[in-house]
């Protein structure tokens, strides 16, 4: 980090900062859990499995965002685009409050994504100003490890809120969260892109800047592999309340059950910072990849026979567990791989790449959500589907990777 930053705000402060930036997002999403099934029998009583459409709308308006927030944030500086993101996030949780139907509610947190866009983009360009290689994805890896503490407590405060004051309080509650981080940046975080670094904002930079980022192997490759990843945790998001409550029975319970295993995964990302310094990024995305496939695999068969339901039921909660420590294990280390050879157009990178990801992962968790049908079936093919492809992805990196010295 430059001397001029450091005397500001230190290493520590700005990981704490960059985690609760991601954090909105999870708080957006984890802490709507525990309402879906309210907000179906009050706005969707005809087809309650429609309510889960909320997380995924919220996903596709944030990948939508981040195609123009790293762009802007090239152009202008970061923290501007932080808060003009922040003010469209705020007034659209007022319309979600709101709504009066489900489709406006919908649309309500299409507009919420993409005003996070701007704090979960500038977050990994700010990172990428100040950081490169193994030590930005250490920085990552520390961040995600934070915000996970996020999900762990999101579905309890829910369900506290929801107690209190109704499933509509729960927008009033990610509002004032994200205030207060942006009252953070505003007051501690001096602005990371110095004047004579921007890019205009002019749209032949931008397709120049897309076309070198899409011809660079490593980066492309690295894309898919994160839009499969976040692909599969967004399927498990939008079917784990319906399974613990169809399935297992276990509603009531289901917050506590959530942030248990938030708070056991968390450790993943803990465990990448120390070890991916010594292992490096691409082999710690292979090996997590291909431990989740033969866990994925071992739950399609277990799942279909005949067995106890307690037994069953930890069974789930231990797949559950080992896909979120897979996101930790991949996700830190795949932006760090995507980003590190487009340092000098950082902002635009960061949009890409959380566009594509985030687009694409939210269009293939949709569908997959809306077919459950009581049982396991559908939520393990997918994922199954999903962390495979992504595994042959990787190795294909390697091979490709390992032609490049020859060239």
């Amino acid at each position: 980090m430059s001397n001029p930053i450091e005397k500001q705000i230190s290493k520590a402060e700005l990981t704490a900062l960059i985690a609760m930036m991601f954090a909105t997002i999870a708080f957006s999403i984890d802490a709507m859990l525990p309402a879906l099934p309210e907000i179906g029998a009050a706005l969707s009583p005809n087809d309650t499995n429609r309510a889960q459409l909320i997380l995924t709308a919220f996903m596709f308006g944030l990948g939508i965002g981040t195609f123009f927030t790293g762009p802007l944030s090239d152009a202008f500086g970061r923290k501007p685009v932080i808060l003009v993101g922040a003010v469209v996030y705020v007034l659209s949780a007022a319309a979600a409050w709101a709504s009066s139907s489900l489709e406006l509610l919908l649309i309500s947190r299409i507009t919420m994504g993409l005003g996070a866009a701007g704090p979960r983009v500038v977050a990994v360009a700010i990172v990428r100003d100040l950081f490169s290689g193994r030590d930005m994805a250490r920085v990552l890896s520390i961040a995600m490890m934070i915000f996970t503490l996020v999900p762990a407590f999101a579905p309890l405060l829910g369900l506290g809120i929801i107690s209190i004051a109704g499933w509509r309080a729960i927008f009033i509650a990610i509002a004032l969260f994200l205030i207060i981080v942006v009252a953070w940046t505003v007051i501690r975080l001096p602005e990371t892109l110095a004047p004579e670094n921007r890019r205009p904002f002019k749209m032949p930079l931008l397709i120049k800047a897309g076309r070198e980022m899409l011809a660079h192997p490593t980066v492309r490759l690295s894309i898919f592999v994160q839009t499969l990843c976040m692909g599969a945790l967004l399927t498990m998001l939008t079917m784990v309340q319906p399974v613990y409550d169809t399935i297992f029975g276990r509603a009531d319970s289901f917050p506590f059950w959530f942030g248990l295993v938030a708070l056991m995964s968390g450790s993943a990302s803990l465990l990448n910072a120390i070890v991916v310094v010594r292992v490096g990024m691409r082999r710690m995305v292979t090996w997590s990849l291909a431990s989740q496939i033969l866990f994925s695999a071992t739950v399609l068969v277990l799942s279909n026979m005949d067995l106890p339901d307690t037994l069953q039921f930890g069974l789930f909660v231990a797949w559950q567990t080992s896909l979120f420590f897979m996101v930790g294990m991949t996700l830190g280390n795949l932006n760090a791989m995507a980003m590190e050879p487009m340092g000098h157009i950082a902002g635009m990178a960061a949009s890409v790449i959380g566009a594509i990801s985030t687009v694409i992962g939210a269009v293939l968790a949709a569908p997959i959500g809306l077919l459950f049908d009581g049982s396991l079936l559908p939520l393990s093919i997918g994922v199954l589907a999903m962390v495979s492809t992504a595994f042959l992805i990787m190795l294909r990196m390697g091979r490709v990777e390992a032609q490049v010295p020859a060239e």
